[in-house]
C-alpha cells in the first residue's frame, strides 16, 4: 500500500522510481523474507504503466528490468539507486524493439 501510495505520489522520474522500490522492498522483505519475489513485486509495483491501452515499451521494460535488476538487492540494503540505474538502462534497448 505504502509504496502505491509513494509511486502516486512522487510521478515517474528515477528518484520516484526509487523512492518507491526502496519503501517497497524495506515493507516487504520484512513480511517474506523471500528477496526475488521481493525484488519482483517491487520492480513490477514501481514501475508505472500507461494510462492508456497496451503498450509493448512498457512489457518490454518491464521484462527486462525482472530479468536484469531483480538480483540488486540484498535483505540488508535494497540499493534503490542502482536497481533505478538498471530499470533505466532497460529503456533504450525496449525502444528499439
Amino acid at each position: 500500500m505504502l509504496c502505491l501510495l509513494l509511486g502516486m505520489l512522487v510521478g515517474q522520474s528515477t528518484a520516484s522510481f526509487q523512492d518507491c522500490y526502496t519503501g517497497c522492498f524495506i515493507l516487504y522483505i520484512i513480511k517474506t523474507r523471500n528477496i526475488l519475489q521481493c525484488g519482483f513485486k517491487c520492480i513490477k509495483d514501481c514501475i508505472t504503466p500507461p494510462s492508456t491501452g497496451i503498450n509493448t515499451q512498457y512489457f518490454c521494460e518491464l521484462g527486462c528490468a525482472t530479468y536484469s535488476c531483480t538480483n540488486i538487492s540484498t535483505i540488508g540494503n535494497p540499493d534503490g539507486k542502482k536497481v533505478a540505474d538498471c530499470v533505466d538502462g532497460c529503456s533504450k534497448p525496449c525502444a528499439n524493439k
